[in-house]
């Protein structure tokens, strides 16, 4: 009877989808397709610590839904919760987990369990197969072989429904993990309710955290259990330890009646866990199936694509997916319908909006220009939230899992802050933002990853030093430059004090200070301003952050100009970025004292010293383009579409990083990518499907036409921006939001005429800083 409930809703769901698919224009030969069926949870789920293949889970949510659902494969609070090679479930889990390096908090997992009410994770976990799992955004099912039962759930932003269908039986049972490190659990039968709370949090502690939770079943428990550690308590309705849990005793007469369970958290209170509930409320499991599924066919349906390639549609939009998952919505909305949030940095119940689950050495580069072209109203309530953050917790975060997080390196809040508001974010306080910016900029925080380590030596020296054992200092100083740039554009657009813009304008410069002539390359510099020696550019860590000097060297998204000149010229600058194709992919790993696992995903992508699974270098390919020679970075973009991405288990290239390496590929399939986010520009590569259609939130829209196209017509022969000829290397944010089409020529070979002028390259400071020169003459 399984396979009754869900062709019934399969039919629901299909009725529903003629309704909809008008709105939305992907089509493969012609014929449309729901975005959202062309999505695969799975994609990068085939990974482990020594080699990722994107490092992700299947999660089961809404576009940056505060709680999101997970089949778990690993150990509880293991970081790596789904793996595609395990073998088997131990339980449907509710994670907010942002990568298997920060891991979980606030997590507790259902798993249904027959024949013996067995609580160890170990022994109710069972056997299941790819073969009987469904996985979708909206939806996720799997038929659990040891117990004979399939489990489902179907979510909303901050609540569920789980079905869980048995055979007939005297001996089914649920079982609730509230997980370790502090939780607690109370039954109430005469409800069929379950209440308690889940305080684990992996990466130390947080003031006040406990993540509430409610479960309300349709059915009656015909027995119940409590659990402190490994003590189950028959009869017993509250308990309260390191670690408890709960199993429901049920029997199943009839296998056409599955048990269902309402669940709904929240973080601020059992109460308002309760008021969550209200999101799922009545509805039936395939209204709220249908809720979610229309939901993700909105978002991804803003951008619709058409070409002659499954697989490439596959891709796209599982890329497109993962793009809208992180930072999650961390704030609820209270009886009186206000919006409120848990303090991860005070520990107090505020109102206002909150997100968390993102680390900006990541996501600053391509998932919040995406956000802010795309999504600019929910980008719009983070910069509220990052207002917030600021106000409770002294320093903007860099890594926000919930609340500050200790890993990584730069002050890259700054580029988040600085771009929203100069794509047009408005409607919150950016004067406090701004001061929060200055702040971070000239103090080191409550930890290296908050503020700006080593902040002293670089306002004084104009970098930080390699031998005052402060570790990744070139990155830093790198970093550091870049985000003085945000700060100066921003400075300028809130028209500050002509020395506070000169100020930044100044730092923004101080990349120049680790360029070493002698070999073209960025190089860690000492206090006393000698390079630091020995110095091999292959050596990954020590003054660079997960890469080397090859992988850093083009870290000056600001002033790619002002690089070339260092270089001698384009075709010094043009060999150089060639280099990075051309060495072969060795490596020094001595600073980690092993092959970490992105040094090894670089080894074996045959691009030579080009490391795309990590961030550093995904912006390099572009920068042929400020040297004249734009139809290199045609041929290397595509070659990284076709290659490093796929809609399969193993199909990214490195740690799919909270939607920044999704983006990257969103971006690129379209035909440009944000090289410097603070500016107002995107740089061209060339697009990968025929047609593109893109839906604004303020009701343009911009068609991207790719005209004789195909899997070797990868050059640009010519650019038509509405109706007139475009030979500029890149493509304005305002101007693109205003609606109308580009028009590509595609040709095999590459038209080494097209954006070659001066004219043509993209924004450099230095250039600006040369035009304002001459300005004052």
């Amino acid at each position: 009877m399984i396979k009754h409930y869900y062709l019934r809703e399969l039919l629901f769901l299909g009725l529903c989808s003629l309704v909809c698919c008008q709105a939305f224009g992907q089509k493969l030969n012609g014929k449309s397709i729901d975005p959202v069926d062309l999505v695969n949870p799975l994609m990068g789920t085939l990974s482990k610590v020594s080699l990722s293949n994107g490092n992700t889970y299947p999660a089961v949510g809404l576009p940056w839904g505060m709680n999101m659902w997970t089949p778990q494969t690993g150990k509880n609070g293991d970081g790596w919760q789904y793996v595609y090679t395990a073998d088997k479930i131990r339980g449907i889990k509710q994670t907010h987990q942002p990568s298997p390096w920060m891991n979980d908090y606030g997590q507790f997992s259902l798993m249904p369990v027959s024949g013996t009410g067995v609580f160890d994770q170990e022994k109710r976990a069972s056997w299941f197969s790819h073969k009987s799992e469904v996985a979708k955004p909206y939806y996720y099912s799997v038929y659990l072989a040891d117990h004979d039962v399939t489990a489902e759930v179907t979510p909303t932003e901050r609540a569920a429904i789980h079905r869980f269908t048995f055979s007939p039986t005297d001996s089914a049972f649920i079982v609730l993990d509230a997980f370790d490190r502090g939780s607690e659990v109370e039954i109430i039968p005469e409800k069929n309710m379950v209440i308690g709370y889940s305080s684990r949090y992996s990466r130390g502690k947080l003031p006040n955290f406990r993540n509430y939770f409610v479960l309300v079943f349709d059915q009656p428990f015909d027995n119940y259990s409590t659990l402190e550690g490994d003590n189950r308590l028959v009869g017993q309705r509250k308990s309260t330890a390191g670690q408890t849990g709960a199993i429901l005793g049920f029997k199943v007469k009839d296998k056409a009646r599955p048990i269902e369970v309402r669940v709904a958290s929240s973080f601020i209170s059992a109460d308002q866990a309760l008021q969550n509930l209200k999101e799922v409320d009545t509805k039936s499991f395939a209204q709220v199936m249908q809720d979610g599924r229309n939901s993700w066919n909105e978002k991804l349906g803003r951008l619709s694509v058409e070409g002659k390639d499954i697989d490439q549609l596959r891709t796209f939009y599982s890329t497109l997916y993962r793009t809208l998952f992180f930072p999650n919505k961390l704030y609820e909305i209270n009886k009186a319908g206000e919006v409120v949030h848990y303090s991860p940095y005070n520990g107090k119940v505020l109102p206002g909006y909150l997100f968390g689950g993102t680390g900006f050495w990541d996501t600053f580069r391509a998932l919040y220009p995406f956000l802010n072209l795309m999504y600019p109203s929910i980008n719009t309530e983070m910069q509220e939230g990052l207002l917030n953050a600021y106000l409770e917790g002294g320093f903007l975060p860099e890594w926000s899992s919930p609340g500050y997080a200790d890993i990584m390196i730069g002050n890259n809040s700054a580029s988040v802050v600085s771009e929203a508001y100069l794509k047009g974010a408005r409607g919150y306080d950016i004067q406090t933002l701004y001061q929060g910016l200055l702040h971070g900029a000239n103090n080191e925080g409550p930890m290296t990853a908050v503020g700006r380590k080593g902040v002293q030596y670089y306002n004084d020296l104009g970098y930080v030093p390699y031998d005052v054992g402060i570790n990744e200092n070139a990155a830093r100083t790198l970093e550091y430059a870049y985000d003085d740039f945000a700060i100066y554009q921003l400075a300028k657009a809130l028209n500050r004090p002509k020395e506070e813009i000169d100020l930044y304008a100044k730092r923004a410069q101080n990349y120049r200070h680790l360029f070493d002539p002698s070999t073209n390359l960025m190089r860690g510099k000492n206090k006393d301003g000698r390079f630091q020696s020995p110095f091999n550019p292959l050596k990954w860590g020590d003054a660079f952050t997960e890469g080397n000097s090859w992988h850093y060297s083009w870290s000056v998204f600001h002033d790619v100009q002002g690089l070339i000149d260092l270089m001698g010229g384009k075709h010094t600058f043009v060999h150089m970025l060639d280099s990075v194709f051309n060495q072969p992919p060795l490596f020094d790993d001595s600073y980690y004292g092993g092959t970490i696992h992105e040094i090894r995903e670089m080894q074996i992508a045959n691009m030579g010293q080009y490391a795309h699974g990590n961030q550093p270098i995904q912006h390099m390919i572009y920068l042929y383009n400020y040297a004249g020679e734009p139809w290199k970075a045609q041929y290397w973009v595509r070659q990284v579409l076709d290659r490093m991405y796929q809609a399969t288990p193993d199909g990214y290239c490195g740690d799919e990083d909270n939607g920044q390496t999704s983006a990257w590929y969103v971006f690129s399939a379209l035909g440009f990518y944000p090289v410097c986010p603070a500016t107002d520009e995107y740089v061209l590569g060339a697009p990968l499907f025929d047609k593109a259609t893109l839906l604004f939130e303020n009701g343009k829209k911009l068609t991207i036409d790719a005209r004789n196209g195909g899997k070797d017509n990868v050059y640009v022969q010519k650019l038509m921006f509405n109706g007139k000829n475009h030979d500029k290397n890149w493509v304005g944010h305002h101007a693109l939001h205003q609606g109308g089409s580009l028009v590509f020529d595609m040709g095999v070979v590459p038209n080494k005429k097209r954006g070659v002028d001066n004219s043509s390259v993209p924004y450099s400071m230095t250039s600006e800083l040369q035009e304002t020169k001459k300005g004052k003459k």
